[in-house]
C-alpha cells in the first residue's frame, strides 16, 4: 500500500473527482489533485531503512463552500488515520471562480527488503 492509493480511496469513496498531478479533464465545479511531495527512508543503527515516509499534497478545487468541503475531507483523513501536516487556504481564484485550499498529509510504511520480483 503506499500513500497515494490510500488517498485516492478515501477521496473516492467521498464522491469527489480525483487525479494525480494534474486534472486530465474539462475541470468539475469540485475536484482534488494529489501531488507527492516528499519520500524518506527512516534510517536505523544497521543503516537500513525501517520507515518509509510519504508525504501527499491534496489540493481542493471547489467553486461551492470550501469549508464544508475541506471539513469532510479532513474527517475521512483522520478516521482513515492519515496524518494531517499542514492546511493551508490559498484563496478564491478570480480568473477560475475556485476555491484553492491545500491539505498536507502523511503516512508511515514498513519496508520490504525482501527480493525483487
Amino acid at each position: 500500500m503506499n500513500l497515494l492509493s490510500e488517498l485516492t480511496s478515501i477521496i473516492e469513496s467521498l464522491d469527489i473527482p480525483v487525479e494525480t498531478g494534474k486534472l486530465s479533464d474539462i475541470p468539475p465545479d469540485e475536484y482534488i489533485v494529489l501531488v507527492p511531495i516528499h519520500d524518506d527512508y527512516e534510517l536505523y543503527a544497521d543503516d537500513l531503512p525501517g520507515a518509509d515516509i510519504q508525504s501527499v499534497r491534496l489540493s481542493l478545487y471547489t467553486k461551492g463552500n470550501y469549508i464544508r468541503q475541506k471539513n469532510r475531507v479532513l474527517k475521512a483523513l483522520l478516521k482513515a488515520g492519515i496524518l494531517v501536516i499542514d492546511r493551508l487556504y490559498l484563496g478564491y481564484e478570480q480568473d477560475t471562480g475556485y476555491h484553492h485550499y491545500n491539505i498536507d498529509a502523511e503516512n508511515v510504511y514498513g519496508v520490504d527488503l525482501g527480493t525483487e520480483e
